[in-house]
């Protein structure tokens, strides 16, 4: 573990080095700011939208509402604010997502059929834990790393909040909206290449928080490559599609053929047949050619890569090249929460806008350890089967994302903001 890293989740929360225990007035501004921001999301949606789950994989807005709350109450208040009562005892089951160590879970698929608690119930608990948490951040200034992880937790449930809202939205006919239309204009040019010497680099947390899936910092060695200056756009896709990109086998690993066959699949998500319109969380939209596109899963992108010629990126590539650049780009905090025009810039939209889609398996650096305890099952018990996206999207927080982040999604997922970046060998 490096010495200047707050890392959360891992072999026990330490602080860092850097930061003094006593020394943290931004700890309960921070919280204040992102529990807030939480509820804002939900702003738009009416009373009925707060329980809409399409399918199994995403959750109702006032779920992720109540189990960020329940994040606090358990892993926080309960052990460490003597006194704290917890506001309701079923809610322990109800709003627990994955936590084995904490003990039974309420069946995900089925969190829809929660009419109760009512959204005014939850808002109480909230607003109970929020004045109860403001006291132990005053008191124990020794629990502000496992604070903080509460805190990155909810803007993760944040950006969740938000697609899994879209793809509920999605199967209404009325084609609701949330947010105001963001046109574009124009075309970027023709995709261009930055090369990479490679070499024996660095990847992994170095700075500021992390959680442990991003630790320890360790060597790889990277051959020369190359690196696409921004993310594929719509147009570039349909040309895809146009060219039979979903009807030839040769181009798709065996998995995603299977994929594409079981499920009639033709287009991305949210795509309409005439391949001109798509839905989005500002309603149904025109399909601009040179929007950034989104909402494409593992094996759309792998496929699309090699009918490009190319490959994507490992994702020590992407971090490597990434470490290179601020974190700038499209987020959450402009509310428009859709992915925008791509620019013609260098190594532009690293961050921000889509996801990324890497060809690397989600698996433990070397030397990773889990924590013990029920915390150490946030990220290490979900090392198999899926794959790793880098950068964040137009959903995803400025203040949340870095280099090193790693996101994991099963390859044939698509609902999040995920798209494509090419690579390729050196030449």
């Amino acid at each position: 573990m490096q010495p200047n890293v707050l890392i959360c989740g891992m072999g026990g929360n330490t602080l860092p080095d850097s930061v003094k225990q006593d020394d943290q007035p931004w700890l309960a501004e921070d919280y204040s700011r992102i529990r807030r921001f939480s509820e804002q999301l939900c702003a738009p949606l009416a009373p009925e939208d707060m329980g809409l789950q399409a399918c199994p994989e995403v959750s109702p807005p006032r779920w992720h509402l109540a189990h960020t709350t329940w994040f606090f109450e358990t892993f926080l208040l309960s052990p460490h604010l003597p006194g704290y009562r917890v506001f309701h005892p079923e809610f322990e089951v109800l709003f627990n997502s994955y936590y084995n160590g904490i003990g039974e879970q309420y069946p995900r698929p089925q969190r829809h059929l929660l009419s109760r608690p009512t959204g005014e119930q939850v808002l109480a608990w909230r607003q109970q834990v929020d004045q109860a948490m403001a006291r132990l951040i005053a008191a124990r200034p020794d629990l502000s790393a496992l604070i903080t992880l509460g805190l990155n937790h909810e803007q993760q449930h944040q950006e969740l909040l938000l697609t899994d809202i879209l793809y509920s939205l999605s199967f209404n006919p009325l084609a609701p909206a949330l947010t105001q239309p963001q046109p574009i204009t124009g075309e970027p040019g023709a995709l261009t290449f930055q090369t990479f010497a490679g070499g024996l680099v660095d990847i992994g947390a170095h700075a500021g928080f992390a959680f442990d899936n991003e630790a320890p910092r360790h060597r790889v060695w990277l051959e020369p490559y190359r690196l696409a200056n921004r993310p594929v756009t719509n147009g570039e896709f349909r040309d895809f599609i146009r060219d039979g990109g979903y009807r030839r086998p040769e181009l798709w690993l065996s998995d995603g053929w299977a994929w594409v066959q079981q499920h009639g699949i033709q287009r991305p998500l949210y795509w309409h047949d005439d391949l001109q319109q798509h839905f989005t969380l500002a309603g149904r939209q025109p399909l601009q050619a040179g929007r950034i596109l989104a909402h494409v899963n593992y094996y759309e992108a792998d496929a699309y890569a090699r009918w490009a010629g190319l490959r994507l990126p490992t994702e020590a590539e992407w971090e490597h090249a990434a470490d290179q650049v601020s974190v700038t780009g499209h987020f959450v905090d402009s509310g428009t929460c859709q992915p925008g025009a791509a620019s013609d810039a260098p190594l532009s939209h690293l961050f921000g806008d889509v996801w990324e889609w890497t060809a690397s398996a989600y698996q433990p650096y070397p030397g990773f350890q889990a924590a013990n305890g029920a915390v150490g099952e946030y990220n290490g018990k979900f090392m198999c089967n899926q794959m790793v996206l880098r950068g964040g999207s137009c959903a995803t927080s400025r203040d949340h994302i870095r280099a090193s982040y790693r996101n994991f999604f099963y390859p044939h997922l698509r609902w999040q903001f995920s798209g494509i970046r090419l690579a390729g060998d050196a030449q």
